[in-house]
């Protein structure tokens, strides 16, 4: 415990005060902020063992850390603290077949460079071990957050950490509601807490990918244009089962929301004849017309047929 407590106080990290203020000790906060959200990670089990994938989900915590802490509008790309990690001897970088000979500064500009070139990093198994252990997981956060951050920038973090945790919790719940859906009922969380862990659970189950237009994009800095959608409104129906949730990209949620599309009791897509009206260039929305959906592989995610034939009443435009 005290060998890595001292490695991960003693982070690489490229000093400048003209881009880094007194928040991160006038140093770049990459590196810790890639650690923390390996941790959140470990914590809610989606880090099983001691490798870790250059993935969605650690880029959108990566992501989401980075926002917490920056001004609005500032980008920063996952891969540069992932390759870059590699020198602080405890991060050992797994190259693909071909590419050994090719882990490059050119693979930390992109996400997609650094998945085409590494299967991930594999990180040494005692450090693996503290990070799954409650208490000495808190140790090492401390010890980031201590020594990376300035006072008031810590309890921001370590209060997303507890969100994090409790969000991921909330979405085992909703996944495993299913089975008993005659009882179900939606605890009571926080409105950010909630949207978190219904997110994830929709995440899950669509992996990313858009249930209509089956797109799945993911910027350089993490952001995925797939958003987690109700179909009925939690603000009218109070339901956050996941069978009530679609994985929609920008275009076609606010299609799903404004009732150009919608889907069929048979998962196809429906598309409002208001779409071809004169003054609309509705474009490939018009190639998905009656195309199956993209569906969880658990039955028992399907969106609910209640949920949709409420959606075609009352959101879409027949006519």
């Amino acid at each position: 415990m005290i060998y890595y407590k001292q490695r991960l106080a003693r982070l690489r990290r490229h000093p400048n005060s003209r881009f880094w203020d007194k928040s991160t000790n006038y140093r770049a906060p990459h590196k810790p902020l890639l650690l923390l959200s390996v941790m959140d990670l470990v914590e809610q089990g989606s880090i099983p063992q001691p490798f870790v994938e250059p993935g969605f989900e650690l880029a959108e915590r990566f992501s989401r850390y980075w926002q917490l802490l920056m001004p609005a509008g500032s980008k920063c790309n996952m891969a540069y603290p992932f390759y870059r990690m590699r020198s602080e001897g405890f991060w050992h970088l797994v190259p693909r077949p071909g590419y050994q000979s090719e882990i490059t500064d050119r693979i930390e500009h992109s996400l997609t460079a650094l998945n085409k070139t590494v299967w991930g990093a594999q990180i040494d198994a005692e450090l693996f071990r503290l990070f799954c252990e409650d208490q000495s997981r808190e140790e090492l956060r401390n010890v980031i957050l201590d020594t990376y951050f300035s006072q008031d920038v810590r309890e921001v973090l370590r209060q997303e950490a507890l969100d994090n945790q409790a969000a991921a919790q909330y979405s085992q719940i909703l996944l495993q509601a299913a089975e008993q859906a005659a009882t179900y009922e939606v605890p009571e969380k926080t409105q950010h807490v909630r949207d978190q862990g219904f997110r994830k659970a929709i995440m899950n189950l669509y992996k990313y990918r858009c249930s209509i237009c089956g797109i799945r994009m993911l910027t350089p800095e993490g952001n995925t244009v797939v958003e987690a959608a109700h179909i009925h409104p939690w603000s009218e129906s109070r339901d956050d089962r996941p069978a009530n949730g679609l994985a929609l990209c920008k275009l076609c949620h606010w299609s799903f929301d404004y009732g150009f599309v919608s889907v069929s009791k048979e998962y196809r897509v429906l598309v409002s004849c208001l779409a071809r009206s004169e003054q609309n260039n509705p474009g490939h929305i018009m190639t998905l017309e009656d195309r199956p959906i993209i569906r969880p592989a658990e039955e028992e995610h399907l969106p609910d047929h209640n949920c949709l034939k409420w959606h075609i009443r009352n959101r879409f435009r027949e006519q």
